[in-house]
């Protein structure tokens, strides 16, 4: 028998945290294919089909032959529909050779914060926030400073807090509006007075689109040198489409493209054309996605307050609603555990998010009104019987 060669794996590698809310579902598959009927409220995954007149774009790409590489910009259609996106609705002039498409937001990170970070230079992060964002930071060697926020915030940073934290190796600020996890919406106001700060803006704004109370802002509205991350995941039900963009100051624009020439090439030509198709046509879908998302949201947030989980932050954007689950347990992975294997719901542990939703649930209302009220059901007859309600 030959011998076992020992494989030994980057640091860098080993130090990338679990993605938890994929950990619970995951769990939650196997209890599905064991027979168990499992209600899925860990992801922020539409549970709409993606619109007719983007599958059917994307259908006739295929078939006109639009499988080859595109530029590595993307796109120039898609990336002149952009910049006429942002104009129409943000009243901001974006130059289409700023916008980079790529598969997914989730790329356009890595490469941003690698051609931002040097070894130990700090990018400033809310916590909580989105789980991935420090593993990204760290990854190409950058050092995350975590923000602590605060619920009656939103868990939005404040500018002087911001400032406090900012030091020599600060590269910039990550913000995230709508939010993930708490789906708070930043003001005019609160996101002009980040803009005014003296350091770079990242702003990951994934979740535009769906916004239910108050207006909608891109950073870009209050400065024109920030990084937008944007895409078409959530508010068109296009997450399996992998289709993101990064909008960037025309200086760097030269240097992000090369990186992406090599790390990804292209996007798909044809889930290119399927995003011109929902920048055109899909409008009238994700109002009908956001309305019904709004009703779930309104009758989501009493009923778990009925049941003793204490909402902070009324959720005003995204699909989640983050809820105290203190008064139960502080290891809000354990609690997490034990509800999916007690109760066939699966839900997001606030800890997944960062020590400051330590002890909070996720609850995702990208699923349907029965099986909202279905879940709840089931963790308040749970609650009785374990006497926390």
């Amino acid at each position: 028998m030959a011998k076992q060669t020992d494989i030994h794996l980057a640091q860098r590698v080993n130090d990338v945290t679990p993605f938890l809310a994929m950990e619970i579902m995951e769990r939650a598959k196997e209890l599905e294919a064991a027979g168990r009927e499992v209600i899925y409220l860990c992801l922020g995954e539409p549970d709409f089909p993606t619109p007719e007149p983007i599958v059917k774009a994307a259908r006739e790409a295929m078939l006109a032959g639009e499988t080859r590489y595109t530029h590595s910009l993307g796109r120039i259609e898609l990336r002149e529909a952009l910049a006429e996106h942002y104009q129409q609705r943000y009243g901001v002039t974006v130059d289409p050779e700023q916008i980079i498409v790529s598969s997914g937001t989730s790329p356009l990170m890595l490469l941003l914060f690698a051609a931002l970070c040097n070894p130990g230079d700090e990018v400033i992060i809310t916590d909580p926030g989105y789980a991935c964002y420090p593993n990204f930071v760290r990854f190409v060697g950058g050092v995350p400073r975590f923000l602590r926020t605060r619920p009656e915030q939103g868990f939005q940073p404040l500018p002087e807090d911001v400032l406090a934290l900012t030091g020599e190796r600060t590269r910039a600020l990550l913000i995230n509006s709508p939010a993930n996890p708490a789906g708070s919406v930043l003001s005019a106001g609160h996101m002009a007075e980040l803009a005014r700060l003296p350091l770079p803006l990242v702003s990951d704004e994934i979740y535009h689109g769906l916004t239910y109370e108050g207006e909608e802002h891109s950073i870009l509205e209050y400065n024109q040198e920030a990084f937008v991350l944007g895409g078409f995941s959530k508010a068109y039900a296009m997450t399996g489409w992998r289709l993101g963009y990064l909008i960037a100051p025309k200086s760097t624009v030269r240097s992000l493209q090369t990186f992406h020439q090599n790390v990804m090439i292209s996007a798909n030509s044809f889930v290119q054309l399927a995003g011109v198709a929902a920048l055109r046509e899909g409008a009238p879908y994700v109002a009908r996605m956001r309305a019904e998302y709004d009703r779930r949201r309104r009758h989501l947030i009493p009923r778990l307050e009925e049941i003793g989980l204490k909402v902070h932050s009324r959720p005003k954007g995204a699909f989640y609603v983050l809820a105290d689950a203190r008064h139960i347990s502080h290891d809000s992975l354990a609690l997490a555990r034990e509800i999916l294997e007690a109760t066939g719901v699966a839900l997001t542990p606030g800890i997944d998010f960062g020590p400051g939703a330590e002890g909070f649930l996720r609850f995702s209302y990208a699923n349907s009104l029965e099986n909202l009220d279905k879940a709840v059901d089931r963790l308040a007859d749970y609650f009785q019987k374990r006497g926390w309600l």
